[in-house]
């Protein structure tokens, strides 16, 4: 299997904690970044300030509810910019709501998960993810 590299754009600390925790659960041994707002996830994907030299991300995991830029926008961005647009963008969110799915699948997010209180549930979606994004699919190259 190999490693790839994990942008988690999530605010919450805890789940940080168990996404990354479900990730070595599962042997990953993946690379995984967490930024904590819209404005730094786009300043690291753009390599700006403190990312300068940080690893272009295989895949991106983004929260929706996020301060000083919410998800969609960073979506919007990421799908809008030649040198971001081939990352697949997971949506990994407690929004149920259909209006964020489908303004989601609007900008163009690879997928759109559920982030379930449930502790087992979290660990299963996570695995699901490495099977399918970081085992089974083509990735470009970084």
């Amino acid at each position: 299997m190999t490693n790839r590299n994990i942008l988690l754009v999530e605010d919450n600390i805890a789940h940080v904690r168990l996404i990354k925790e479900a990730f070595k659960e599962n042997g990953g041994t993946h690379q995984m970044m967490s930024v904590n707002d819209g404005v730094e996830a786009i300043a690291y994907l753009r390599q700006e300030r403190d990312y300068t030299s940080v690893p272009r991300p295989d895949i991106i995991l983004l929260d929706l509810n996020l301060p000083k830029k919410n998800g969609h926008e960073v979506l919007a961005e990421i799908k809008a910019d030649p040198n971001l647009k081939h990352i697949p963008v997971l949506i990994l969110t407690s929004s149920k709501r259909e209006d964020d799915i489908l303004k989601s699948y609007d900008l163009h997010a690879n997928c759109y998960l559920n982030k379930s209180g449930n502790l087992q549930q979290l660990f299963e979606v996570v695995r699901k993810i490495e099977d399918f994004w970081l085992t089974t699919t083509m990735l470009p190259s970084t």
